[in-house]
């Protein structure tokens, strides 16, 4: 906890993690006290410490989670108690985002306070629907309007007339999808020419996003036919033209598609950034939960004859990440490992291995067990060799029996345990039963396992989209077999990528 309490005004931007900056990461992960809005990312929030209180205080049309009156004396509360507090917003905090109202509050009660800028709702929106906000000769001035405005003044701060009559201009509309007909009329009775384009953008920078062109005389009808609704962004002007030709985001791969992920918290973001980098909308549903659970006599009895040791075995990154967490505990030099040899599953394990500068002598082209047995016995060095097996309380005895008639004297080292996750009350859980998805991915046995385990749970809603079920190998399909969950498709290699491609080959067909 900090010696003096402090409120970040932060910035959250428009959706799209990738767009946060560096700064609100940082104060993110060491708040005391996060206090944040409906529009932010629910990955911003499992940045923060596991000591951080959380609270959400969303407001959505029609729904004031809680009153701006009280979000404002909750800062002022923690930061008097000493607390590091971080108020992340959506967007930018200045824009549209009564930031400025919160840091008048904060100045009056004498609290310190650092504003930390975000991408704003307008800025995002264009760039992912190419229309560029200014272009030389058609738009020199960009202007950011609100159509929501406070309801407690009796007559409207916005002119709408007077900004129908401007030239060589791009209006930026925000909250404005509840008046959007009455607004385009008063423009057009401002003397803004009824054939002028016009677009709105919904869920900007995420793979739900959505747009509508059209002219102002005619979007407000065909944004009700397709049914577009807030948080939307409405544009008026000569550039809304460049949508059709510069379009970049509506035409990746997987736009548009809900994708499931299934693998544990702390393996999602590779998987994740990978899709959403096709313009997936991806849903997190992460059904097993992996936690460290070091069988400590063994782990010391080990240590204690490392020398003695010719290989080590590495089934996952998670048994890399604890095996070194606890060794480097005991021992401050890289170089008391001695002549252990490494071998591992998999090029995500290799890469967490490679991170402490050791080469990884043995790892399959198949990312299986079986196979990393398979290639070590033909290393023709198993025989009377002492070999270490990591392993987690769900791994299966294949590997060691092969290792075994080989000639190898195993002793395995339980470090991790795996879990199923409690998905009953989930929110993202609640979102897949209603909506469904595309596709949903599975990248391991364990997952196949917990999701059969909670099938129950994870109904689907009448109405929702059931998703095709994707393997990332034969493992996995053989567990999904022995469930009874249908396969369909899984990819030629075990690995993210080749996962990926048979995702896109099977949504195209």
């Amino acid at each position: 906890m900090s010696s003096s309490g402090i409120v970040h005004l932060v910035g959250a931007g428009p959706g799209d993690v990738g767009l946060v900056t560096f700064r609100a990461k940082e104060l993110i992960s060491q708040a005391d006290v996060l206090v944040y809005d409906y529009l932010v990312h629910p990955e911003l929030v499992k940045w923060c410490r596991a000591e951080c209180e959380i609270f959400y205080v969303g407001k959505k049309a029609g729904d004031h989670s809680v009153p701006q009156d009280e979000i404002e004396s909750l800062l002022v509360t923690h930061a008097k108690a000493g607390k590091k507090v971080v108020r992340l917003k959506g967007g930018d905090p200045f824009i549209f985002g009564r930031g400025g109202e919160e840091v008048r509050t904060l100045a009056k009660a004498g609290i310190p306070f650092e504003i930390v800028p975000g991408v704003t709702a307008a800025i995002a929106a264009g760039a992912y629907a190419g229309i560029p906000l200014t272009y030389r000769n058609v738009s020199t001035s960009l202007v950011l309007l609100t159509g929501h405005e406070d309801p407690t003044k009796k007559e409207a701060q916005v002119d709408w007339r007077s900004y129908g009559a401007l030239k060589n201009t791009t209006l930026a509309i925000y909250m404005g999808m509840g008046r959007l007909a009455y607004i385009l009329a008063e423009l057009q009775a401002g003397g803004l020419s009824p054939t002028t384009p016009a677009a709105v953008v919904q869920w900007a920078s995420l793979g739900r996003q959505r747009s509508v062109t059209g002219t102002v005389a005619d979007l407000a009808a065909r944004v009700a036919e397709a049914g577009l609704a807030a948080p939307a962004i409405i544009f008026i002007g000569e550039v809304v033209r460049d949508h059709e030709s510069i379009d970049w985001f509506e035409h990746l791969p997987l736009f548009g598609r809900r994708v499931v992920i299934t693998r544990t918290r702390d393996q999602n973001s590779e998987l994740r950034d990978k899709l959403e980098t096709l313009g997936a909308e991806v849903i997190e549903l992460p059904l097993i939960t992996i936690s460290k659970h070091t069988d400590r006599v063994g782990f010391v009895e080990i240590l204690a004859e490392l020398g003695s040791y010719d290989w080590i075995v590495f089934t996952s990154a998670n048994g890399v990440r604890y095996f070194f967490e606890d060794f480097l505990k005991g021992f401050k030099d890289i170089r008391s490992l001695g002549l252990l040899r490494f071998a591992c599953v998999g090029k995500a394990t290799a890469r967490e291995i490679e991170r402490y500068h050791i080469k990884v002598e043995c790892m399959p082209d198949t990312a299986t067990g079986e196979s990393l047995a398979d290639a070590l016995v033909a290393t023709g060095s198993l025989d009377s060799a002492k070999v270490i097996v990591v392993t987690g309380n769900l791994n299966r005895d294949v590997l060691v029996r092969k290792l075994e008639s080989g000639g190898a004297i195993v002793d395995r080292l339980l470090l991790y345990k795996t879990e199923k996750t409690d998905l009953a009350h989930d929110p993202i859980a609640d979102d897949f039963r209603e909506k469904g998805a595309d596709a949903i991915l599975f990248a391991s046995s364990s997952a196949v396992q917990s999701f059969n385990e909670q099938a129950a749970v994870l109904k689907l809603a009448k109405g929702a989209k059931r998703p095709l079920a994707g393997s990332i190998g034969p493992q996995t399909s053989e567990t999904m077999k022995k469930v009874g969950l249908p396969i369909g498709f899984e990819s030629k290699k075990p690995s993210l990528d080749s996962l990926i491609e048979a995702l896109i080959k099977n949504l195209k067909d």
